[in-house]
């Protein structure tokens, strides 16, 4: 009989929203050189002169219970409110009975919800308007109101999107960045959670800048096979006319832009497809392998496995062969993944200019 062979460990989710901001661990992949550090060595990886990008939305409850036909129903918000305040129509993914304990993958189908069918809150409807050609669970409504008063019952009827990995029903608090502004993402962009006040402030002190731009980050996950090959869906985005001049500026002077979470990225990016142009704008731009890269020169982010669609967005900045060295080192080192776990830097180890060689 032979010897049995060692597998490495599964990655572990972040589960703990008490846990220390300053216990982020760091795994920092520069070319093909991978170190272990920790959130706070984050001045020491960088270089006066770099800017952080970072994504100052805040987090809805985007998650409301409900029925159709007499059925329990899950609604999501699909993607991220953006420009206009709680508008009168909205993007949403049905689930059937069921709740965030649940696999998402295993969670029953809903009602069908054809144009014209009704779905019924405590105080709110919404009535289906559009389905979507990519999945029948994909659907626009319209608000019975708008505005505040949607606003107010948003607040007072949704929770906290989550997943299966977490232990216990999350706080709103518990998913919103130190520096969270409006209130415009479906799902945290949690890349932002560990980077305090603080350590904005060492990383000033070091010559390490950072500027804002809002994102409506969209759902991660929804179950449907169909729907998921599609994320993420398009996302509206908001940057500051400072936040763009900072970044050409950087860039023009030879200091990189760091992306603070693939949200940002593809802001930055789809706005660089656009004439890097500020305001608002929508990202359809689906970032890989194959994209040459305009305005962003590394990237901050969590750690992602194979497969993932955010892994694959991580082929802009490096080699496959490199993100799955990161990630094995991660596998057996014991990271956290998902919104509350540890973070990876990416940096090329060349200039950071146009596709990873």
């Amino acid at each position: 009989m032979g010897m049995p062979i060692a597998h490495p460990p599964a990655l572990r989710p972040g589960t703990d929203p008490e846990r220390p901001l300053d216990a982020t661990r760091l795994l920092s992949v520069r070319g093909d050189t991978i170190a272990h550090r920790r959130i706070g060595a984050l001045p020491a990886e960088l270089t006066p002169g770099d800017l952080l990008v970072l994504n100052d939305a805040a987090t809805l409850p985007a998650s409301l219970r409900g029925e159709l036909r007499g059925e329990p129903i899950e609604v999501r918000i699909a993607a991220g409110v953006g420009p206009d305040d709680f508008p009168l129509d909205m993007w949403v993914v049905l689930f059937g009975a069921g709740d965030w304990r649940m696999d998402t993958d295993a969670r029953p189908a809903p009602p069908p919800a054809p144009e014209g069918a009704r779905l019924r809150f405590d105080g709110l409807e919404a009535t289906v308007t559009e389905r979507s050609s990519i999945s029948p669970r994909l659907v626009r409504v319209r608000w019975s109101c708008q505005g505040d008063a949607l606003a107010s019952a948003l607040y007072r009827l949704g929770a906290v999107v989550q997943y299966r990995h977490l232990h216990s029903a999350l706080s709103l608090a518990a998913v919103q960045t130190p520096y969270a502004a409006r209130p415009w993402a479906v799902e945290m962009p949690s890349t932002g959670r560990p980077l305090s006040w603080r350590l904005l402030d060492a990383l000033r002190n070091h010559g390490i800048d950072h500027a804002f731009l809002t994102h409506a980050a969209g759902l991660s996950a929804t179950g449907d096979p169909a729907l998921d090959r599609a994320l993420p869906l398009p996302e509206r985005y908001e940057i500051p006319a400072a936040t763009l001049t900072t970044v050409l500026e950087t860039r023009a002077r030879g200091g990189r832009v760091i992306a603070v979470g693939t949200t940002v990225a593809r802001a930055l990016e789809s706005a660089a497809l656009e004439g890097s142009r500020p305001g608002a704008g929508t990202a359809t731009l689906r970032i890989g392998p194959h994209h040459e890269r305009r305005l962003v020169d590394g990237i901050l982010t969590g750690i992602h496995a194979p497969g993932e669609s955010h892994f694959e967005l991580l082929g802009a900045f490096a080699t496959r062969q490199t993100l799955e060295r990161a990630h094995a080192a991660a596998l057996w080192g014991g990271y956290l993944a998902h919104e509350l776990g540890d973070l990876m830097l990416l940096l090329p180890s060349n200039d950071g200019r146009g596709l990873a060689e």
